[in-house]
């Protein structure tokens, strides 16, 4: 421990601390995440311009004789073509909610939401950048980079949770080229007008894009039973509910509206949108927002 640091300094010093102290864990356990999500997917290759081998295939009528590979029809009485595997590499912003409300969760056993949105966008990072792609941090002022440093200066930015971009609970409006990916994550639970303006922004450069929602069990679900007192986390006022399971059908309700309000959102930029519970294991979401982000998947279909 640095003392006798006065001011700025001092501050600064702490700060590097604290986040020394909390990053190694938290980039193992996304590397982890990933390292398991990894085996369980065959690459995200597919035929295309490039130089580098991906299968053969046999000849069929309408392809171009000069792609015949001679050798390997020589092998036996079929013809065969030799396909290259596509190497246009995406550039991806990876943006997660780090405002007051996701730092919260229902039991001590579970991670936080905030924990669970910055773990699995590192996992994301680290299985992207594995695959070639070109990886960045939405509202960080980063621009996107291939190569496996880029995961520490991701996290890095992760740690410091005070970017502006991040804070605000909705993502920034930020300039992008066009054909780009973005993928957001977050509770979205402000108000849906907020969330459309948000993503009205990003979709129209254009951009392909995928959200998903991180909620806490309790949020699902509202269990609780009896009289309770909600301390609001955005500064909103406390509420006093004198018997909650009297009104669970209507929190469910509005919930559901909200999370098909989303769904709505997503689909008209030509999205898809998710949902994860934070005590549902993490690479089940990381599953879904790599598949989400396959080049054959783009605009297309509904991740879960």
């Amino acid at each position: 421990m640095i003392q006798g640091q006065p001011g700025a300094a001092g501050t600064a010093a702490r700060r590097a601390e604290q986040l020394a102290a909390r990053l190694p864990p938290l980039l193992v356990a996304a590397e982890r995440v990933a390292a398991t999500v990894a085996q369980g997917v065959h690459g995200r290759r597919r035929v295309g311009q490039g130089d580098s081998f991906w299968q053969f295939r046999q000849f069929l009528p309408g392809d171009p004789v000069h792609r015949i590979d001679w050798r390997q029809s020589a092998k036996g009485d079929r013809t065969f073509v030799r396909e290259t595997e596509w190497e246009a590499a995406q550039s991806v912003w990876l943006w997660r909610d780090a405002s007051a409300g996701m730092r919260w969760r229902s039991d001590r056993r579970l991670p936080e939401k905030a924990e669970r949105a910055e773990l699995l966008v590192l996992a994301l990072a680290s299985l992207l950048l594995r695959g070639g792609e070109r990886v960045a941090l939405l509202g960080a002022g980063m621009r996107p980079v291939a190569g496996r440093a880029m995961i520490e200066l991701i996290a890095e930015a992760v740690a410091r949770r005070g970017d502006p971009g991040a804070l605000a609970g909705l993502p920034p409006a930020e300039n992008l080229p066009r054909h780009g990916r973005v993928v957001l994550i977050g509770d979205f639970l402000s108000p849906l007008p907020d969330v459309q303006q948000a993503v009205a922004r990003l979709a129209q450069v254009p951009v392909a894009g995928h959200m998903l929602q991180v909620l806490d069990p309790a949020e699902a679900a509202l269990p609780f039973r009896g009289r309770i007192r909600f301390e609001g986390l955005r500064r909103e006022a406390a509420a006093l509910i004198g018997k909650v399971e009297g009104v669970r059908g209507d929190y469910q309700a509005r919930l559901a509206a909200q999370q098909e309000g989303l769904r709505a959102i997503a689909a008209a930029a030509g999205w898809t949108f998710g949902v994860h519970i934070t005590d549902h294991p993490p690479e089940t979401a990381l599953m879904g927002l790599y598949l989400a982000l396959a080049p054959d998947r783009a605009g297309r279909g509904r991740a879960a």
